[in-house]
């Protein structure tokens, strides 16, 4: 079959589902893959066919104000207090990127379609073309349970009806944001609107499949999910074969104990230079030898003592299991690199979901207690370093889940999932 992907976001939110159209691939399928511009030159390395979607929204992160807001974001009101204030900017590229993606699917037709949260007009195109779709999110923050409240609020001890009680909030948040645009766009494709704006379900009221691409090494699927929530495992894209290490980099690994991974992705905020001065005064006050990666965020490693190196990148999956510990934002894929790694995780979430991540790591004894961005100083950053090295529990801890981790096949888990689900459409 032909089958459309749609997703939106960082290298975190299109990586995953590269891993996942590759296994589709390999199952006998067409894949295309439909994300930003700035990611088709990934998407057709692995193989894939691109579909163009622009920039536009992706970019605003790039600006000062689009770093500030991830500076200032701290829980869901934050976000959408700064959603409105970047409202005049956003409105605009958010219709486009909505259009762009029913124009994509025109041309592409598809038989099924996968998609991203981001992407949230792909059920309403699937309608309009009369195709079966699937929800693959990264975060499992859709679906209502009592075992756990939504990621992004704030985890207080009321019990299950409390933790339930946080998705109709967002729900009914979601529909003041987010159901507009999707009423705009079903009206622009030609469709009747909707009784209600649901997430979870496409114009008829059906409930639409979820693929949670979570380890249960990890989360547990919750008792109390629906038949069509799923948890398949992390998606992880296997590392090119002709890969190989910078002569820099394997020279400093070489050259004394393992050292500490510091990475941030595209999260160092509005002071990058500031970032890196705390990162190099903790690693010094815990004595540790470092990597510190620049990432999309840009931190600023110019001027670096010889006990730390700094490089732009490199895949997680060959450097994490050869350092001491990794430091890093909490984003869904660099959580998951750190866990299946093995390797103790210190995390300082900035925004969104990294705090659930956070939490996560440090409730499995896989890490240390999260440190949030906006608290995070070089002697806590410090302590939580020596911590995370030293403490055997959490080098026990670590390795178990990393174990458990490796050994699934959650791209071929995945797959079986979609294809039965292709069988019932």
């Amino acid at each position: 079959m032909k089958i459309l992907i749609t997703t939106y976001g960082t290298l975190g939110d299109v990586l995953p589902y590269v891993a996942l159209g590759k296994g589709l691939l390999h199952a006998g399928h067409q894949v295309i893959v439909g994300t930003s511009d700035r990611f088709k030159d990934f998407v057709e390395d692995h193989g894939l066919t691109f579909g163009h979607m622009d920039d536009g929204l992706l970019a605003i992160i790039d600006t000062d104000q689009g770093k500030a807001m991830l500076e200032n974001t701290t829980n869901i009101f934050d976000a959408f207090k700064q959603n409105i204030k970047l409202g005049k900017q956003i409105k605009p590229l958010q219709t486009a990127q909505l259009l762009e993606t029913w124009e994509l699917a025109k041309s592409v037709k598809p038989d099924f379609l996968l998609y991203h949260p981001k992407t949230g007009a792909a059920p309403h195109i699937a309608e309009k073309l009369g195709i079966g779709c699937a929800l693959v999110t990264p975060i499992p923050m859709l679906v209502p349970t009592s075992e756990w409240p939504f990621p992004v609020l704030p985890r207080v001890k009321l019990g299950g009806w409390y933790n339930r009680l946080s998705y109709t909030i967002i729900a009914g948040l979601s529909g003041i944001f987010l159901g507009k645009y999707i009423k705009k766009i079903r009206h622009d494709i030609g469709l009747k609107p909707m009784a209600k704006f649901d997430l979870l379900k496409n114009g008829d009221g059906q409930a639409i499949p979820v693929l949670n691409i979570v380890s249960e090494a990890v989360l547990s699927r919750p008792a109390d999910w629906p038949a069509n929530a799923y948890m398949t495992g992390y998606c992880f894209l296997q590392r090119e074969k002709d890969w190989a290490p910078s002569a820099d980099l394997q020279d400093f690994l070489n050259a004394g104990s393992p050292p500490v991974y510091v990475g941030f992705g595209s999260m160092a905020g509005c002071d990058p230079e500031q970032l890196t001065r705390t990162v190099v005064e903790a690693l010094q006050g815990a004595g540790v030898r470092g990597i510190i990666a620049t990432g999309w965020g840009g931190m600023k490693c110019d001027d670096l003592p010889d006990s730390i190196l700094g490089i732009d990148s490199a895949p997680h999956d060959w450097l994490f299991p050869r350092v001491a510990a990794v430091v890093h934002h909490g984003g869904a894929g660099t959580t998951a690199a750190g866990l299946r790694s093995g390797k103790p995780s210190v995390i300082l979430p900035f925004f969104g979901d990294q705090p659930f991540w956070g939490h996560l790591v440090h409730s499995v004894g896989a890490g240390t207690k999260p440190i949030p961005r906006k608290k995070l100083t070089a002697d806590k950053l410090a302590a939580a370093i020596k911590e995370a090295v030293s403490n055997p529990d959490f080098h026990k801890r670590a390795e178990l889940i990393g174990k458990k981790i490796r050994q699934e096949d959650a791209v071929g888990n995945a797959v079986t999932v979609i294809e039965k689900i292709l069988k019932d459409v």
